[in-house]
């Protein structure tokens, strides 16, 4: 049984304390600034914070020439924020004070704790239990802490910040990783991207990356979110942190790390085989609009174009080029990813030729070099593609030639003509140059990328969250009672009987202990019928020839009954052989599988796909956290990439979507409902009926367990 977990407080004006303090304590401060207890101290000197800071230090009266006192009881105010740099033997006791003098939270960079083992995982927990006592939060323990350039608020010993400092901007950092959200500020700082925060959570025993998400939604400095994650340690804060960005419009693009995948031994159902952690993952991430990247190269591009502001719904890439070659490694790009790149219409390209007659005006739209002689062929050419061709990302190629001295400042300011004619269009370029010289152009309010690809990857990502912007409410997931799950597995029939709660149809059926019984079943069912051999302990029936098709008359009734129980005690001798289900046999249909999955971050995970080889071989199939209405039900289905095979591709009758959207949500309901002990659900397979005829689940499977 896993522990409960104690309740955290909720006061989100600690929280901003924290990244914005009056006052900050260091307990264990140095007078050397090149030691972990200096760096915060002199860090904030240097770069001007306003706040004041009372150093720790018992030894010491003066602390880089700052006042130092002997003791948190002796400071002369209670501060707002206290950064804990002593052995972890000694953690607790600072903690403890700091908590009781009513200091909103503290940094703690002490190491020893969770990391280490059992016994620092308990002295952890106090460190939690003592702090709540008094409402304090915690960042860390084992954390390289926190910074914010606007506030001049540096409570970290990053030594990148010797190299240079960030420069104060809108994009928050959040990295459970230390030394690794600090590579990320070094990085963003070397591409000149300004940062709101930078907040590393290390140990998390108290704060979360779902709190410093909240944090950073609440903070209106912040516009972009930059996340560094290894594992989701508390799912409902992660996803309500989430839900507050997309809800304030602000961009989250995340790198999360470490990828493994369900075994197959760990349970016994296609959906739990096929649901591994990563693909849960990427399906949630998804949902919630968060972009995820696999670069550092990636997030950065992505954060420094989503700091423009500018995320079109309907996103299409207009190009204006010098290179033919450029613009088909562009072009290819962009289809890669499904970056839409429209021709120009007819009449534009033919206005274009006029211009210029061995231009190529499709899109890309490439000048040539020709507008080496005629520069006003930019200008001309560029607004063209955002008034004529409606594209709401322009990406411009002029290669080393746009910081070529007797170039740039001309091909500049016929740029610049176009982009102050449309300011809500995404305007990238890729040139070569100085630091300085790019920086002009950014300064103009163009995105610089060296790599055209890489322009390319980030104007797509503005897309996805303009789309996730925009996505309207969903609709109310069906609302199920809870109930009872069963001891042990159910057989097939029962678990139909638990899903019939939820409105989930079956074929006509009946379970039957003898063979008499069978033959009257199968006359009032009528024929052909299926036969199944009914038993909690062989959830595969096929595996061990327990289910016949096409059973036509009495007579096959009598001797597949027999057929079917001889099967069942042949292949499974300890198993309890309940009988054999008769059910209609269903024809016409498309087979599917809808599934269920506990995740064991996120919870239940429904799966939809078509069925056969779809699933077992291509695994076309799409994943959503439970529970959820129709409107996504249906949008999964239509998501896949059979899906025209439901839609009545090549004269096929379209089936039954709408029965079995219902049916999808439904149990994604269902799952929710069931509570913690259900392990996963397979209806292997749900024939989905031409339209308005339904759809049945033709088998169900479902899985249990007694742990919690």
């Amino acid at each position: 049984m896993t522990a409960p977990q104690p309740t955290r407080p909720n006061d989100r004006a600690r929280l901003i304390k924290l990244l914005k303090p009056q006052s900050v304590a260091v307990i264990g401060a140095s007078d050397d600034p090149l030691r972990i207890g200096g760096r915060p101290i002199s860090y904030m000197l240097s770069q001007g914070y306003k706040g004041k800071i009372f150093p720790v230090n018992p030894n010491r009266a003066t602390v880089q020439g700052l006042p130092s006192y002997a003791s948190i009881a002796a400071l002369p105010e209670t501060p707002d924020v206290g950064i804990i740099i002593v052995p972890a033997s000694a953690a607790l006791e600072s903690v403890r004070q700091l908590a009781e003098r009513g200091c909103a939270a503290a940094i703690l960079f002490s190491s020893g704790f969770a990391e280490t083992g059992p016994e620092g995982a308990a002295a952890q927990l106090e460190l939690v239990r003592v702090a709540h006592e008094h409402g304090m939060r915690l960042i860390g323990p084992n954390s390289l802490g926190l910074i914010n350039p606007v506030h001049k608020f540096y409570a970290t010993f990053a030594t990148g910040c010797e190299l240079e400092f960030p420069k104060p901007g809108g994009v928050a950092i959040i990295s459970q990783s230390g030394a690794y959200g600090a590579h990320l500020m070094a990085v963003a700082t070397a591409n000149d991207i300004g940062l709101s925060a930078l907040i590393m959570t290390g140990n998390e025993a108290d704060l979360t990356v779902g709190d410093m998400l909240q944090v950073a939604v609440d903070d209106p400095d912040t516009t972009v979110i930059m996340l560094y994650s290894e594992g989701i340690k508390e799912a409902a804060g992660f996803v309500a942190g989430l839900e507050a960005a997309r809800r304030a419009r602000k961009p989250v693009v995340m790198m999360k790390v470490g990828r493994s995948a369900v075994g197959s031994a760990a349970a016994q159902s296609h959906t739990a085989s096929i649901a591994g952690d990563d693909r849960v993952t990427d399906a949630v991430l998804r949902e919630l609009g968060v972009v995820r990247v696999q670069t550092t190269e990636q997030m950065l591009d992505i954060a420094r174009l989503a700091s423009r502001g500018i995320y079109p719904e309907n996103n299409t890439l207009g190009v204006i080029t010098v290179s033919g070659g450029a613009g088909v490694i562009i072009s290819d790009a962009a289809e890669a990813i499904g970056l839409p790149m429209p021709e120009m219409p007819a009449e534009s390209q033919a206005r274009l030729l006029k211009l210029l007659p061995f231009a190529a005006p499709r899109n890309p739209v490439d000048v040539t070099a020709q507008y080496l002689n005629e520069m006003t062929l930019i200008s001309t050419f560029t607004d063209a593609l955002i008034a004529e061709g409606k594209y709401s990302s322009i990406l411009g190629f002029f290669t080393y030639t746009g910081c070529v001295p007797s170039i740039a400042p001309r091909l500049r300011e016929q740029l610049n003509i176009a982009r102050s004619k449309h300011p809500n269009c995404i305007f990238a370029l890729s040139l070569m140059g100085s630091r300085e010289q790019i920086r002009e152009y950014e300064r103009d309010g163009f995105a610089v990328f060296e790599d055209p690809s890489r322009a390319v990857v980030a104007i797509e990502a503005m897309g996805q969250f303009g789309r996730a912007f925009a996505k309207p409410a969903a609709q109310v997931a069906p609302v199920i009672a809870s109930f009872a799950l069963p001891a042990t597995n159910p057989s097939e029939a029962q678990a139909k009987l638990l899903l019939a709660q939820a409105g989930i149809t079956s074929a006509p059926e009946e379970v039957c202990t003898a063979v008499d019984a069978a033959v009257t079943a199968a006359k009032k069912i009528g024929y052909p019928v299926v036969m199944k051999i009914v038993s909690p302990d062989i959830l595969h029936k096929s595996e061990i020839g327990g289910v016949l098709l096409d059973v036509e008359n009495d007579a096959d009734v009598r001797a597949g009954f027999d057929l079917l129980m001889q099967r069942g005690r042949s292949a499974a001798p300890k198993a309890k052989l309940e009988g054999v289900l008769i059910a209609k046999q269903l024809k016409g249909g498309v087979e599917c599988i809808l599934g269920i999955h506990r995740d064991p971050v996120f919870g239940p995970i429904a799966m939809f796909g078509l069925g056969g080889i779809f699933v077992e071989i291509l695994q076309d199939v799409v994943l959503h956290r439970c529970p959820f209405g129709v409107d996504v039900a249906e949008d999964m289905i239509r998501s896949i990439k059979g899906a025209p095979l439901l839609l009545g591709a090549r004269g096929r009758k379209p089936a039954d979507v709408k029965a079995l959207a219902k049916m999808l949500s439904q149990l994604s309901a269902f799952a929710v409902a069931a509570g913690p002990r259900l392990q996963s659900i397979d209806l292997n397979p749900v024939l989905a009926m031409p339209e308005g005829q339904g759809a049945y689940a033709v088998d169900a499977v479902i899985e249990v367990t007694n742990e919690i």
